[in-house]
């Protein structure tokens, strides 16, 4: 396959390298659709674009040709680092339209980007600014130096936010558990009735009454902790955290308080001339980690597992030849399943299914995409439900999605549905749907997010989604759905691998220390549109680790790559080294264990708290590396910051926008490991990254004399 764009387009309406900001036309620089033309009725389709193949072990094949070629850089971009099968196709589809997208854009913003910036020596916050630092202007006007502007944003712009946005999505969760135990017709109801009285009588709670009391218990208990003062040690930090980690964080005054209290004290020290303490800023941001691990990830996943079944193995599917031009196609994209869960649920009674037929379609369905579809392809429950179709891809492909003409309804909340979205939804004839007050787009649908209302909700979207059919019915427009779908092994956890590994660690522990899997890598979070990723550089250092008998964990985006290059399929452990291949085999399972979304994240924390404490050691002594190749925004690094915290070596690219202060890079690569915690490595070559994980790992093997 060419790297090569064949088409070049002439008839170009809304051109990504010609868009500007003074409001001309369908070029207007604007993502509002109704300053835009409506085109979708008349634009012209180009379907002589170059193919993938067509059969999964010709596109593995030739995937694994692909990354050895070390031609990932600018030079034949964006097709060089895209080994998304169906991304291919449909990134020269939008292109030769002339369409803005994903990775256009990058290319564009390339050539404008702001070495300031880039390098954290760029500051916004008062009236005075903004200012720039070099070494001819050491000091913004206030007299900020570099360290304090670095480290500063560090917190500001990535740690507060991200670690907001994942307790913020533990509290919807935490609402939708206390309305579906009081009203159990609202929608979600109580799924792992065992899972719910686990946790609550680690909270203290009584476990003894009726069940739906214990559920607004808990419920009330998660709430209570996220609004405790910043001065109240946190009680879920309290029952969840390693009890070894809980010392040092004392020790070091890292403790967390109630988790929106802890934003908004370190918000506070962001202010104008308030905190000048770099290293201060930092260990703020480790504060914060843990809020956002136990008040965040970890909380959210134990009360959707409550309310939608806790993962389970199995096999699935995934990509764009899931959709199909004859059914009704709904989308739902985001981080919060809550609604699409019920969607999926009433979806699948007859009487849904024949209202769609009705429609002249020959049935409804539901497809995850991004974090959402990754969650909603774990959870047991899901998988059993008829209209459950599987999961699209990760978050680059969204526009693409929208072009294949087939997306009736696209229902988004919570996170990743990108600004151009409601552009392609008036071209390509979608409906959008937002399902939480906290996301809005143009001209698009809102079905607010009430838990006591679910099933009213998604009665409401699934007839929008028919309405949306019956329209690209009776226009009879033109479809074109890339025909990728890739087999996957899905529904690892916690509970999950230690069932299968027969109720207990000591399986997995002998074979670390018999040295067939000489330890464990985390390739999580995101891709980017960077030269050299868009899923490239995740694929080639998963390859390099495999091969030296690393077990991988996935999560978020991440996974999406996994499922279509074929490494979360069991037929992968023959890509493995020796033991780890041995081991595989042995289990029936692939070398990439695919966890789920980016927020399962704190599912692979608990993971190796349990293997900790099977081996009577602190978490910091794992042979483990925190991997996040592809991160993109600011709940990664919060995610980092959690790492950082239990004592882990994080391994990050891009190069973080710290670079411009060597006091902040030394604390964050340096000084934190010297306190008992973890610290952080940037590297972008894949077989260098491939290499520090290694050595990491084998210097723990020889800490722990294995």
């Amino acid at each position: 396959m060419s790297n090569e764009t064949l088409i070049k387009s002439t008839d170009q309406t809304s051109r990504g390298d010609v868009e500007s900001i003074d409001g001309k036309g369908d070029a207007s620089g604007t993502n509002d659709p109704n300053r835009h033309f409506d085109v979708h009725q008349n634009s012209k389709k180009y379907y002589d674009i170059e193919k993938s193949p067509k059969s999964m072990e010709q596109v593995h094949e030739w995937q694994r040709q692909h990354i050895q070629t070390h031609d990932q850089g600018k030079e034949g971009y964006p097709l060089n680092v895209i080994v998304d099968p169906a991304m291919r196709e449909m990134y020269q589809h939008v292109h030769a339209q002339g369409l803005t997208n994903v990775f256009d854009r990058f290319e564009q913003q390339e050539r404008i980007r702001c070495n300031f910036c880039s390098s954290g020596l760029s500051c916004q916050l008062c009236a005075n600014g903004p200012c720039r630092i070099n070494a001819k202007t050491p000091r913004g006007n206030c007299g900020v130096d570099a360290d304090v502007m670095v480290a500063r944003n560090f917190v500001y712009r990535h740690v507060t936010i991200g670690t907001s946005a994942n307790i913020f999505h533990a509290q919807q969760a935490a609402r939708t558990l206390k309305a579906a135990a009081e009203k159990p017709e609202s929608g979600l109801r109580i799924r792992d009735k065992e899972k719910l009285l686990k946790y609550a009588e680690m909270a203290g709670l009584d476990s003894h009454e009726d069940v739906s009391r214990v559920a607004i218990n808990f419920a009330n208990w998660v709430l209570e902790d996220m609004g405790r003062p910043y001065w109240e040690e946190s009680s879920m930090t309290k029952a969840f955290a390693p009890p070894k980690r809980q010392e040092l964080w004392r020790k070091l005054k890292l403790f967390p308080g109630g988790g929106f209290s802890e934003i908004a004290l370190a918000q506070t020290k962001c202010m104008t001339n308030l905190n000048a303490d770099p290293v201060d800023f930092l260990l703020t941001s480790v504060r914060l980690g843990i809020a956002n691990e136990y008040q965040g990830l970890f909380a959210l996943d134990i009360l959707q597992e409550i309310l939608m079944g806790t993962q389970k193995i199995r096999t699935a599917k995934q990509n764009m030849g899931l959709l199909d031009k004859n059914m009704v196609n709904i989308i739902s994209n985001g981080h919060m399943p809550l609604t699409a869960h019920v969607v999926i649920e009433l979806a699948s009674t007859p009487e849904w299914q024949e209202k769609a037929r009705k429609a002249g379609a020959t049935g409804l369905q539901i497809l995850g995409h991004v974090c959402e579809g990754q969650q909603l392809l774990n959870y047991e429950d899901t998988g059993k439900m008829s209209a459950y179709g599987g999961q699209e891809g990760e978050w680059l492909s969204e526009e693409y999605l929208f072009a294949t003409g087939a997306v009736d309804l696209f229902m988004f909340d919570y996170n990743c549905t990108i600004p151009t979205l409601p552009l392609y939804a008036k071209r390509f004839g979608t409906t959008m749907v937002s399902t939480h007050e906290v996301i809005r787009m143009p001209d698009t649908q809102v079905v607010e997010f009430k838990p006591e209302e679910m099933r009213t909700q998604a009665a409401k979207i699934l007839d929008m989604a028919i309405e949306a059919y019956s329209k690209r019915k009776a226009e009879n427009r033109e479809v074109y759905i890339p025909p990728h779908v890739s087999n996957c092994m899905i529904g690892f956890s916690t509970e999950s691998v230690k069932a299968a590994l027969g109720g207990s660690w000591k399986p997995l522990i002998d074979a670390i220390v018999e040295g067939k899997i000489r330890g464990i890598a985390t390739i999580v979070g995101c891709t980017t549109a960077r030269y050299g990723q868009g899923g490239s550089n995740i694929f080639r250092i998963t390859k390099g680790l495999i091969e030296k008998d690393i077990l991988v964990l996935s999560g978020g985006c991440t996974s999406s790559v996994m499922q279509y290059t074929g490494l979360a399929d069991p037929s992968a452990a023959e890509e493995a080294g020796p033991g780890l291949k041995a081991v595989c085999k042995a289990l029936g399972i692939p070398p990439v264990l695919s966890y789920g979304a980016c927020v399962d994240i704190g599912k692979m924390t608990q993971t190796a708290k349990e293997i900790a404490d099977a081996l009577d050691v602190d978490t910091n002594m794992l042979p483990i590396v925190i991997g996040a190749p592809e991160y993109l925004e600011q709940k990664a690094v919060a995610d980092a910051c959690t790492a950082i915290a239990l004592g882990w070596l994080v391994h990050v690219a891009p190069v973080p926008s710290v670079t411009g202060s060597d006091l902040v890079v030394k604390t964050l690569t340096e000084t934190t490991e010297t306190l008992g915690l973890g610290k952080l490595t940037v590297e972008t070559n894949a077989d260098k990254t491939v290499q520090i994980y290694v050595d990491h790992i084998e210097k723990k093997r020889k800490e722990l004399g294995i």
